[in-house]
């Protein structure tokens, strides 16, 4: 077989086309060529180029051994069901290498073998002929078909031997060959009705082959005249996307003769197998139409012959040519060579990802293509060889941006209207360590009560990372920090995980109000990268502090009252309870009751404010030495408290108060040290009074201070203060007392204090005076008021 293969190579020092010439059928594996020798290539190149056979045809006929550099037969190769009668015959396809992209076209001619013989269509051509067909008539017979080509096609004709007919081969102007039984003899239906003809088709091959079909002729009598086509050949053209049904041409033939033998019926003649198939004729118009759908990427041109008959059987053929216009009915076909996904983003920009061939079955402009990529997706496409097109980036690639997206490559042809074909490549994103952990807070701020358990969760901060996988796994660091001296590690402790922020010790509100502390957040990347969160941490208070009480102030050696005169009216201040609550908040409102009184309808005391005013008018009946009991209560869950004992001398008179409040044994002594005792209790009384001043003053300072912090920490914590918490009333003993009425807001500076006019009271104190006098008498001394 290798002896009948021709081979005819053209080089090009780019892309070398190389053209060999093989016979049909040969069997799988058989040599076809040398491709490495042809292309001056070596071995390693077809390798290393990773070189392969494109094409865009269903069936590969060739196959390429790259160990050896050949080129075998792949598929069974047949000539005739490659390329029909059209010769030479020949098929195409490209050898593609890469690195860098070769490309170089290869053509292989098939050559015909004689294996297939002549045949006929019809089993039998039947003939109704008059017998008064003039000698010389034509009779048009049925052309056998042979698939092979040159000299293994069909090459003559041979009759039975008869005394009637001889055989004559024909060509139309354009060299087609047909053939025609002649009337030699006249006939003569008396002698012979009906006479059976052989028609042998004998081809040109060796061995040579042969059909044949049997002829029928019956003899008709009188019809003296076959039809006559008034051309003997006929041109159209359709577009291959006709309708079935279209008009296509007329064929119109006359017959001389007069009456029913002057009716002539249009037919197709079996002229050749399966072309007429798409065409049908109206027999008697002679008017051709489309019966089957064309396809100009199969047939290109279809001919045929068309019989004229007469009802005396005499007929005559002319022959039909139809030529298909092609329309854009094809769109272009993109075949994906090679695709790289993922790509790392940060491949540089101009990185090949993949390499596309479009093609397109139709001609002219209709087959002309171009391609381009839709969108806005970071890759351009460029045209590097003919048909072939390399797809690369045409700008930095971001994951966190875009992990990945859809790259659609259109390919449009020049038609009109023009068709496209899109292709969708997805191109994912491969991750670097480019970015740090990023907190969901650029500062965290959180709570916790006083008195808390260890290990108690704080908050949890939260950092992400919007790499993936290790890039992306978060450890959290707590920074090394002093609080007051003291590591923060001592105070809180992070789980480094997830986040969470754990106390290590039990927090003192009076001692550590708020305290800040850094948390790093760092990713598993190489190197990697981290960022860092401010949190800030309050105590919050708990109730555990009992209320104080300032004033009065609980003496063990003395006794303190506080003196009412008995025309003091309903309202009269008595004295007022100071009580303070070292907690904050809600913890240090405070309340006061009444517990326990010797006449609990003479005396009242303020709920919020603590101060104790009669509620009827003073008599003469009231005890002078009245007993109250009051108890502080703060606001917290559970409440504490705290109690106080006021003394009340109800008097016009000093004497009275002493008289009522001591045991004098001794009135000798008496009027000796009335003086001292009376100093000694001025002095008591200032100190107190001193003293109570300087703690309302403090109070104060440290509530406006309080104020300000909560103020300035954008906490949502209102300070309460309880109606003219901040009064300070006088007694007896003090000198000048004011009352203030105090607005607070959380915004200390637009707090509002009136001043109201000084008042006075009494504050009295007593002592148990021993005098030596044996009367045991006792002396009264006369009314002594501090204002």
């Amino acid at each position: 077989m290798s002896s009948c293969i021709f081979l005819m190579i053209f080089l090009i020092q780019v892309d070398a086309q190389i053209r060999y010439s093989i016979p049909e059928e040969m069997r799988k594996g058989s040599l076809i060529g040398n491709v490495a020798q042809d292309l001056g290539l070596d071995i390693k190149r077809l390798r290393s180029g990773r070189a392969r056979i494109v094409t865009g045809e269903n069936v590969q006929y060739a196959e390429l051994k790259t160990d050896k550099g050949t080129l075998v037969v792949n598929e069974r190769i047949d000539r005739e069901q490659l390329c029909g009668d059209v010769t030479p015959c020949s098929f195409t396809f490209e050898i593609l290498l890469e690195n860098p992209m070769e490309l170089h076209p290869v053509t292989i001619e098939v050559l015909d073998i004689n294996d297939n013989a002549p045949s006929f269509e019809s089993k039998q051509l039947d003939f109704k002929i008059s017998e008064a067909a003039m000698t010389g008539s034509r009779f048009g017979l049925e052309a056998a078909g042979d698939s092979d080509v040159g000299l293994n096609s069909l090459q003559e004709y041979v009759l039975t031997p008869n005394n009637n007919f001889i055989l004559k081969e024909n060509a139309d102007p354009d060299g087609t060959k047909f053939i025609q039984m002649v009337l030699q003899t006249a006939l003569d239906r008396e002698k012979q009705s009906q006479i059976n003809l052989k028609l042998v088709a004998v081809d040109g091959g060796s061995p040579q082959r042969s059909g044949s079909v049997n002829i029928n002729i019956v003899v008709l009598d009188v019809n003296d005249n076959a039809p006559l086509f008034n051309q003997r050949i006929y041109k159209a053209s359709v577009t291959e996307n006709s309708p079935i049904g279209t008009h296509v041409l007329t064929v119109n033939a006359s017959d001389i003769d007069s009456g029913a033998n002057s009716e002539v019926t249009y037919s197709f003649s079996k002229s050749k197998a399966s072309v007429a198939d798409f065409f049908e004729i109206d027999e008697y118009t002679g008017s051709v139409f489309l019966a089957k759908e064309l396809d100009f990427e199969k047939e290109k041109k279809l001919e045929f012959r068309v019989e004229a008959k007469d009802q005396g059987g005499l007929t005559d053929t002319c022959k039909v040519e139809i030529d298909i216009l092609d329309v854009n009915d094809n769109a272009p076909v993109i075949n994906v060579m090679s695709f790289t996904s993922p790509v790392s983003e940060d491949a540089p920009v101009g990185t090949t990802i993949g390499i596309i061939n479009v093609k397109d079955l139709d001609s002219g402009e209709n087959g002309l293509v171009k391609c381009s990529v839709e969108g806005i997706a970071p890759v351009q496409i460029k045209s590097n060889v003919r048909n072939y097109y390399t797809m690369l980036t045409s700008a930095l690639l971001d994951r966190e941006s875009l992990s990945e997206f859809n790259i659609t490559v259109i390919a449009s042809d020049s038609g009109k209207p023009s068709l496209s074909v899109n292709k969708i490549f997805v191109l994912k994103i491969s991750d670097v360590n480019d970015n740090p952990p990023v907190f969901t807070h650029a500062l965290y701020s959180a709570t916790i009560m006083e008195n808390n358990s260890p290990g108690y969760t704080v908050l949890n901060v939260v950092a992400k990372d919007p790499d993936e996988n290790q890039n992306a796994r978060v450890s959290y660091i707590l920074e090394e920090c002093g609080i007051g001296g003291s590591p923060v590690s001592g105070y809180i402790s992070v789980n480094s995980e997830n986040g969470v922020i754990s106390a290590a010790r039990s927090f003192d509100y009076e001692q550590t109000k708020e305290f800040v502390c850094v948390i790093k957040a760092q990713d598993g990347g190489s190197p990697p990268l981290s960022s860092n969160v401010t949190v800030k941490i309050l105590v919050q208070d708990q109730n555990d502090n009992a209320p104080q009480v300032l004033y009065p102030v609980q003496t063990g050696g003395s006794l303190v009252a506080e003196m009412v005169p008995r025309s003091a009216d309903v309202g009269y201040l008595v004295t007022k309870v100071v009580a303070v609550d070292v907690d904050s908040g809600q913890n240090a409102w405070l309340s006061y009751k009444l517990q326990k009184a010797a006449d609990r309808a003479l005396f009242e005391v303020g709920l919020q404010n603590g101060e104790i005013r009669t509620i009827r008018q003073v008599t003469d009946k009231d005890a002078v030495k009245q007993r109250l009991t009051v108890i502080v209560e703060d606001n917290g869950q559970p409440s504490r408290s705290a109690t106080v004992i006021v003394n009340v001398a109800v008097a016009d008179s000093f004497p009275e108060v002493l008289s009522e409040f001591t045991d004098f044994t001794h009135d000798k002594e008496y009027n000796d040290n009335l003086t001292f005792y009376l100093v000694l209790a001025l002095a008591v009384v200032s100190f107190l009074f001193i003293t109570c001043v300087v703690v309302i003053i403090s109070v104060k300072i440290y509530r406006w201070r309080q104020s300000r912090i909560l103020y300035h920490s954008n906490l949502p914590v209102i300070p309460y203060y309880p109606p003219r918490y901040s009064d300070t009333l006088g007694t007896a003993t003090l000198p000048h007392v004011y009352n203030y009425d105090t607005c607070r807001t959380t915004d200390s500076r637009k707090s509002d204090i009136k001043y109201m006019q000084p008042m006075s009271q009494s504050l009295v104190s007593v002592d148990d005076v021993e005098t030596d006098s044996a009367q045991n008498g006792h002396q009264r001394s006369t009314n002594s008021t501090l204002t």
